[in-house]
């Protein structure tokens, strides 16, 4: 089986840019990627900071969805610690009732922010919330699988979610052991994120050896998400990825900043205080060097499907990188033939 390639967009703010341009930026390269042939189309959760512009993936499905045709669309993910998961539930019934056999509920665990402002997503701030994650995503699942004792008074609720008979595909999401062994043994499709731990293969085997089959899927799945960047030269793509690795090396430091120019983060890096390693694994070079990379990382992870996520000051850098992608793995014309679309447009 060919290997699937999707989109992880963190709707990045460019030094400059609005954080409104930012989102329309996230629908224009949505359409793209549809065109292009990627499989799916996930949209992440941070609060609080100038950088990203995503803090409700539930916001932004739908009219991503209703902007494409064929591509699936859904959560990368939904920080579930923050939310009911009744609250969830019905706002993924909804979307998936719109969008039937589009919609992917990523789950995830992680607060997407600092600690105060995750303390201002509380609704109740008197005290810490509980760290209760294994229960609260063993009653959002249950909810869509009919699975609430019916002694429950919230067995009922199960019956009236509005999008039924339609449910969206439920992941979990991670970067550590616990994420995976939880992943398999509830028997759900796992992701996960090299671009946060690029140390991970052992944590994917994890969970491939503690997968209850049967139990949702007849075997494991897992996918992918590593950061990468092509341009049309290796030198190009280097300068590039430097917006990139200068905003994240801030955010080491405690300083949130929007996406700077190149010109900005290569003075910024080469200056002597700033000049630190790329702790994490990114895939940059040219189109056939990306496509190697990402090969790479799809087999030492023993994926089937690999989630690209990629930060460029300059969109229209973003979307080359992407139709270069594209072209590497011949998506373009083999998945818009078989989607019956034309391919010369």
């Amino acid at each position: 089986m060919a290997l699937r390639l999707s989109v992880l967009d963190q709707s990045p703010i460019s030094e400059g840019m609005t954080g409104s341009q930012a989102l329309r930026n996230t629908i224009d390269l949505a359409q793209l990627t549809d065109a292009l042939g990627y499989h799916r189309y996930w949209v992440a959760e941070h609060h609080g900071g100038p950088m990203l512009a995503g803090p409700s993936p539930e916001a932004l499905i739908g009219p991503i969805a209703s902007a494409t045709e064929r591509i699936r669309v859904g959560s990368g993910g939904v920080m579930l610690p923050h939310y009911s998961p009744f609250k969830v539930a019905e706002t993924f019934s909804v979307l998936a009732g719109l969008y039937p056999g589009r919609i992917d509920l990523g789950l995830g665990r992680a607060a997407g922010t600092d600690p105060m402002t995750t303390h201002a997503l509380q609704r109740d701030r008197t005290k810490a919330m509980p760290d209760d994650f294994p229960e609260q995503l063993a009653e959002l699942l249950a909810y869509y699988e009919g699975k609430i004792p019916i002694s429950s008074p919230l067995a009922r609720l199960a019956k009236v979610l509005p999008g039924r008979p339609e449910t969206p595909e439920p992941w979990l999401l991670g970067s550590s052991p616990q994420s995976a062994v939880w992943a398999g043994e509830l028997g759900l499709p796992y992701a996960f994120a090299d671009f946060i731990n690029s140390g991970g293969a052992e944590i994917a085997d994890l969970y491939r050896r503690g997968f209850a089959d049967g139990v949702r899927l007849d075997a494991p799945k897992t996918v992918v998400a590593v950061w990468a960047l092509a341009a049309d030269t290796e030198e190009e793509a280097v300068k590039l990825a430097t917006s990139s690795r200068m905003a994240f090396t801030m955010l080491r430091r405690g300083r949130l900043i929007a996406v700077p120019p190149p010109e900005t983060a290569q003075r910024f890096l080469a200056s002597e205080e700033a000049g630190v390693a790329m702790r994490r694994r990114t895939i940059v070079g040219t189109a056939a060097q990306v496509r190697s990379g990402i090969e790479e990382a799809a087999a030492e992870y023993g994926a089937e499907e690999v989630i690209v996520v990629t930060i460029t000051y300059d969109h229209d850098a973003r979307r080359r990188s992407y139709e270069l992608i594209a072209e590497a793995f011949g998506l373009a014309a083999g998945d818009l033939a078989q989607a019956g679309l034309r391919t010369d447009t």
